[in-house]
């Protein structure tokens, strides 16, 4: 499998660099060809939907019970820590997790993560969700978390900036879209996925040349597939991302599907397939999304987010938090807190073999982004 990602990602960097030459944006742009655009306030991000609620025609009885998690202490579990030492009630051990979902969603399934590795550890663990994704990076790099949830390019600007450790890749089961190139792997677990370019029916939008002068929906500056590789492919069709469109940050994946079925954004981009993800169930309040919102373009491949840990957290924490992590995912009750999180259905554990994030990372410079430089 990650002999397959590394061709396809060594094979882009080939034809990425000449599309970008064909369009006359070769040359490598300096960090400020990156800026940020126009910030929509933060109060923005809690505009996602929450749960839906049971219809009053449903009767209680009907709806699904949810399987609680299985947090059986580990036989290897360690000593109870003295007060004062990491993992202790008094210094507990935080998780940092990055905004990418519904602040509620996301509140919800960490605790409940934290409670179990509480209960099959013996360790004491907290929950940080940072304010964006900049915020997760640094509260890993001043050691104010030793865990963290970071998403794939976050990933990468932790690594070159702060030297974290990713230890576990997450695994789901392949979510595509019928432009999709890898459309056949749908279902199965891989540990990869892509981004999409969506419009709302009535912008008129079928090509990246149509963007010119619309108003586009960005997640986050340090998203992977809401804003880093959205912006480079927008270069190689001949888009300037900062010229060309009106652009916007959303906060989340959701959000931007949401404001381009508004028209609040003409066209947008998420990651495949935000418009029908059960988790994020953006149907259950708008039932027509997928038809008022299409999807026009997909981006490449982009290796999963996962788990990581700080350079300088107990190596002996390290291993009992990757063996309660791997014990979770293969609990049913587990399992459905991690899906209801990030979508995850199962971890890889990454090894020295793995080359995932070095060759994303190579592709990225190729294109002249630079993840270290882009995390103030």
């Amino acid at each position: 499998m990650n002999k397959r990602l590394t061709f396809s990602l060594l094979a882009l960097i080939v034809v990425l660099a000449m599309t970008l030459s064909a369009c006359g944006a070769a040359a490598t742009p300096a960090p400020t060809a990156m800026p940020a655009p126009t910030q929509v306030p933060a109060a923005t991000d809690t505009s996602a939907p929450t749960a839906v609620p049971a219809t009053a025609t449903t009767a209680p009885t009907a709806a699904p019970t949810a399987v609680p998690p299985v947090c059986t202490k580990l036989p290897d579990a360690p000593a109870a820590p003295a007060a004062g030492q990491l993992g202790a009630s008094d210094t507990p051990i935080t998780i940092a997790f990055v905004p990418s979902g519904e602040s509620g969603v996301i509140a919800t399934a960490s605790n409940a993560i934290a409670d179990c590795l509480n209960q099959m550890t013996g360790l004491t663990y907290t929950i940080q969700t940072g304010t964006s994704y900049a915020a997760a990076i640094e509260a890993m790099g001043g050691g104010k978390a030793q865990v963290g949830f970071l998403n794939t390019f976050s990933i990468l600007a932790a690594q070159a900036k702060y030297g974290i450790i990713p230890a576990l890749i997450n695994l789901r089961n392949y979510s595509t879209n019928d432009l999709d190139p890898d459309k056949a792997l749908g279902g199965q677990l891989e540990p990869f996925y892509r981004g999409q370019f969506i419009a709302n029916q009535a912008s008129g939008i079928k090509t990246f040349a149509d963007l010119k002068g619309k108003n586009f929906c960005f997640v986050d500056p340090l998203s992977t597939s809401g804003y880093i590789v959205p912006r480079i492919q927008l270069k190689a069709n001949g888009v300037d991302p900062d010229a060309d469109i009106k652009s916007t940050i959303s906060g989340s994946h959701p959000n931007v599907a949401i404001a381009v079925y508004k028209g609040d954004c003409d066209a947008g981009v998420t990651y495949i397939n935000v418009l029908t993800d059960a988790a994020t169930n953006l149907a259950g309040t708008y039932p027509d999304i997928a038809t008022k919102v299409y999807v026009f373009a997909d981006t490449i491949r982009i290796p999963n987010d996962g788990v990581q840990y700080i350079k300088t957290f107990d190596p002996n924490l390290q291993k009992i938090t990757t063996e309660a992590l791997l014990a979770m995912s293969k609990d049913p009750g587990g399992k459905a807190v991690l899906s209801k999180l990030y979508a995850i259905n199962a971890f890889q554990q990454i090894d020295s073999s793995f080359t995932d994030y070095s060759d994303f990372a190579a592709v990225l410079q190729k294109a002249g982004v630079d993840p270290a430089s882009l995390v103030k």
